[in-house]
């Protein structure tokens, strides 16, 4: 299995909850609420995130990074927005360099 393939899945199920009952589904729930809840949440998973690494513990890492992973992809859905397109933006970053990709975007 291919980590896209687990994001496309993830982000079909998130896609299908987009009309779901809201008191029966958490993604529901939080595709019905406000932007500013969602972008909460990411805030508060990274914020977690962070203390994970912080404390140099693998296993709470690699959960608060699945938790802030899985509500990046809540936010993109709200958008509109497919894990492809952020894949494929990683893709056409590939063999670049930081310093270098950072530079192009300032200079547009």
């Amino acid at each position: 299995m291919t980590s896209s393939t687990i994001l496309q899945r993830l982000a079909d199920t998130i896609e299908a909850r987009k009309n779901a009952d809201p008191t029966q589904s958490y993604v529901a729930k939080l595709l019905a609420s406000s932007e500013e809840k969602v972008l909460k949440k990411i805030a508060e998973e990274a914020a977690e995130t962070i203390m994970a690494c912080k404390d140099n513990d693998s296993a709470q890492i690699i959960y608060e990074t699945a938790d802030l992973w899985f509500h990046c992809l809540v936010m993109l859905a709200r958008h509109n927005i497919s894990p492809e397109a952020i894949l494929a933006e990683l893709e056409r970053r590939e063999g670049i360099s930081g310093i270098e990709e950072k530079l192009s975007r300032s200079q547009n």
